[in-house]
């Protein structure tokens, strides 16, 4: 096994679900965007090299951080996408260098509140009528080419529709409109920050990320820095979600 700069060994993760991938061409300047590829962005260039191998090199400071799978070659959103298909008790996400980000599964706590935060963005979705819920399980590839899952997301109906099938069968590629993130006793905020910020920059209206250890709720919008909101009992949606109310008193509370 290869050391990683911490000094721990990063074991190789080949055969069975996680396999090594063989090398493929680099996509040509004018082959990114064809009618066969849900994925594809029109007039967009993804030049990548391909490389064998993938390596999983663990972090130093607790096991229940999550850890990356640096390979010598990015996966392409084929391959992510059959990847996290063979891998469906792993939370994974990909970061727009390639890199794999492998996280714990929820705890319990974290599990209980994440369901109140989804059924309460569910329950007004269907009420409003102009855009669908989705729940922690969605991913969405970005136009930097990370793949993201939030802890909720809301998407506008009309851009539902433009999906054909087969799109809507992997993971879309789109920004929701609307995102929320949930810290959990494994993340570090600055990086589910960066992650807010990554949603803004990618097409998001609007996100939350909220802090339940410190009661807190940071409002992130395009343009402008995020606004952060502590001990409160409620917070407001906007454009694109006027109307919604996430009630956070079951959120503070916990278990």
């Amino acid at each position: 096994m290869k050391p990683t700069p911490s000094g721990k060994p990063a074991s190789t993760m080949t055969g069975g679900s996680i396999s090594e991938f063989p090398a493929i061409p680099t996509a040509s300047a004018n082959s990114s965007h064809t009618p066969n590829n849900p994925y594809s962005y029109p007039g967009t260039i993804m030049k990548r090299q391909y490389p064998k191998g993938m390596q999983v090199s663990l972090p130093d400071d607790e096991t229940c951080a999550a850890y990356a799978i640096r390979g010598e070659r990015p996966m392409d959103d084929d391959e992510f996408f059959e990847f996290c298909g063979n891998n469906p008790d792993l939370r994974v996400e990909r970061d727009a260098n390639g890199e794999i980000i492998v996280m714990p599964p929820a705890g319990f706590e974290t599990g209980y509140r994440n369901s109140d935060l989804t059924a309460q963005l569910t329950i007004w979705a269907k009420a409003d009528d102009r855009g669908i819920a989705l729940d922690s399980n969605t991913e969405y590839v970005l136009p930097n080419s990370a793949a993201r899952s939030p802890d909720a997301s809301w998407v506008l109906k009309s851009r539902v529709a433009k999906l054909t099938g087969k799109q809507k069968k992997v993971f879309p590629r789109l920004c929701p409109d609307f995102v929320v993130e949930l810290t959990s006793p494994s993340d570090r905020l600055h990086k589910v920050k960066a992650k807010m910020r990554e949603w803004i920059d990618n097409g998001a209206q609007l996100g939350w990320l909220i802090d339940p250890d410190h009661r807190t709720v940071y409002v992130y919008r395009p343009g402008i820095e995020p606004e952060e909101l502590v001990d409160i009992e409620h917070v407001d949606g906007e454009s694109p979600v006027k109307g919604f109310r996430l009630e956070l008193s079951v959120i503070w509370k916990g278990l």
